[in-house]
């Protein structure tokens, strides 16, 4: 195939070819049970993004795979590679494309064999581990415990975002994505569909917000612990176990069997914390750097 093969770039795509990206996308999730890119991929891919450059693999005039390279300190990438065209040289030509540009660390999504052999044949060494744990909402979930002089409600729409903006950033400040989330970044999520501000609870002391839980919905009565954190200046009182039991409770509630969360396998604090309330790992997905891209920092406990 590498003669038919053509990549090309934008900093923007039509609307035909991202639909055609999201029908690769479908089918490789059909394929592999998983989707190939995570979600701030899919937002920079249909809502557009600053410093995001899209590379396209086309062969006979069909779309047969996409990256995408996402501009930062480290530069971060993802591949997908329609199923049936997969192993004739797409995933390469794009990864080789990527790399073309500067060194750069790619995301594997279930860290499937084929997206380890593409890494190794690159010089690629894994970077980071995130990990997918999950727990069965059958079983009890405790009631919370909220500490003394916290109140827990609700987001509101048009008035939490900036204090939310801030605390966040307080709370995963030494994450190299999630800490680093725009006003923007935040206005393209609260768009989405699944969003619900009932799933979304805040923790609010001497009227300062200190701590959050975002939930999820997805199907097949699945649930998601989107995002937890707790202000640093208010940790050490239990305000994250609060969180974590409001939300799950409130994912029962809706039905859910089940609930899934992702939390980086440094993040030793977190991982003792989930794992007390009964999550598992279901499976990892990793991060593959450059030889070139220095190493990351000292991990978080």
């Amino acid at each position: 195939m590498s003669d038919r093969l053509k990549i090309t770039t934008a900093t923007r795509l039509p609307p035909e070819e991202v639909a055609a990206v999201l029908t690769v996308v479908a089918e490789a999730t059909r394929a592999d049970g998983v989707p190939p890119l995570n979600e701030a991929a899919l937002l920079h891919l249909r809502r557009g993004h600053e410093g995001i450059e899209h590379l396209i693999a086309k062969a006979e005039g069909r779309l047969v795979g996409y990256a995408q390279r996402q501009d930062g300190t480290v530069p971060t990438g993802e591949l997908v590679v329609l199923p049936v065209h997969r192993g004739q040289g797409v995933g390469t030509a794009l990864l080789d494309a990527m790399i073309a540009r500067g060194p750069v660390q790619v995301l594997a999504v279930g860290n499937r064999l084929a997206a380890q052999a593409l890494a190794r044949s690159h010089g690629m060494q894994p970077r980071r581990t995130l990990l997918i744990m999950e727990r069965s909402l059958e079983d009890p979930v405790p009631d919370p415990r909220v500490p003394d002089g916290v109140i827990i409600r609700t987001f509101r729409l048009g008035a939490d975002e900036d204090d939310w903006i801030a605390v966040n950033a307080r709370a995963f400040s030494d994450h190299p994505e999630q800490g680093r989330l725009t006003r923007r970044d935040l206005d393209d999520r609260l768009a989405e569909s699944w969003f619900d501000p009932a799933g979304f609870f805040v923790a609010i002391a001497a009227g300062r917000m200190v701590g959050f839980h975002w939930t999820k919905q997805h199907q097949d009565q699945l649930g998601e612990v989107y995002v937890l954190g707790v202000d640093p200046l208010a940790g050490g009182q239990g305000l994250g176990k609060a969180l974590l039991t409001i939300g799950l409770q409130h994912l029962k509630r809706r039905g859910n069997t089940r609930v899934r969360l992702y939390v980086e396998a440094e993040h030793g604090a977190a991982i003792a914390l989930y794992s007390a309330y009964g999550f598992r790992v279901a499976s990892r997905d990793v991060m593959y750097a450059s030889a070139e891209l220095p190493p990351p920092p000292a991990g978080r406990t």
